[in-house]
């Protein structure tokens, strides 16, 4: 289980019957309005996140080797959302858990994300593989 989901109510709680205490209905007044400001702030950071998130195509990042190089255990689908701008691409069933997540860029290089409840557990970066032709043009430029 996890730790927020018991230690931010209950410190919540406990804020509120100290302001209580020490200043009556008054201090119950400022706690109950520092929650409500804090619970915006976080709203208002996730409506901003999904608005940019909007206006991009569902799966795309526009570089999949720099988000891989970004990425953390332990942060959350929100987080990654905010990186890439972009909502993931849903590789697994929904409502199931793990939940996996795909993101591409132009290359066709692929980062596929795993999250458990929420928090990403695992990632992979897959690069296409370049095929002989590539591989000669590439050179055959480099030479000139």
């Amino acid at each position: 289980m996890q730790v927020q989901k018991i230690l931010i109510p209950v410190g919540s709680v406990v804020l509120v019957v100290a302001a209580y205490r020490a200043y009556g209905w008054a201090g119950v007044a400022v706690a109950c309005g520092a929650l409500v400001m804090w619970l915006l702030l976080h709203f208002t950071r996730m409506m901003q996140v999904l608005k940019r998130a909007a206006d991009r195509p569902v799966g795309f990042v526009d570089s999949a080797v720099m988000l891989n190089a970004r990425l953390q255990p332990g942060v959350t689908l929100l987080h990654v959302v905010a990186l890439t701008r972009s909502l993931g691409e849903l590789r697994s069933p929904q409502a199931s858990q793990p939940e996996l997540f795909r993101w591409t860029d132009g290359s066709g290089s692929l980062v596929e994300c795993e999250f458990h409840a929420g928090k990403l557990r695992r990632w992979s970066l897959q690069r296409p593989v370049a095929t002989s032709d590539e591989v000669h043009a590439d050179g055959a430029a480099a030479a000139s």
